[in-house]
């Protein structure tokens, strides 16, 4: 898979109150939630945050999550739909978000 790629597919980490409990929960596996792009696959996800991260996948789950149906005033609009990746390392290993640039 070619760097340019996969410098793309992960676009922000989640942080919400799920995604910090899963982190915490499993201290032996590690578990991180990332949003990606859409049309990210698995291996590629997992080819990406190795390579961005210089840590070990040990599996990958992907979410797709649907935009909400929003009101503003008088129109009807949606949010975009997430595409969310909950990437799980392996033992040892950890990741930590203020090193990346």
């Amino acid at each position: 898979m070619k760097a340019e790629r996969l410098m793309q597919v992960i676009l922000a980490p989640v942080i919400t109150e799920k995604a910090t409990f899963i982190a915490e929960r499993s201290a032996d596996q590690p578990q991180i939630a990332l949003r990606v792009a859409p049309d990210a696959t698995k291996p590629e996800i997992k080819a990406a945050v190795e390579l961005l991260f210089e840590v070990e996948v040990d599996s990958v789950s992907v979410l797709n999550r649907k935009g909400k149906v929003k009101r503003a005033g008088r129109f009807m609009g949606r949010r975009k739909n997430v595409r969310i990746a909950y990437v799980s390392l392996k033992k040892g290993q950890e990741l930590d978000f203020s090193e990346v640039n």
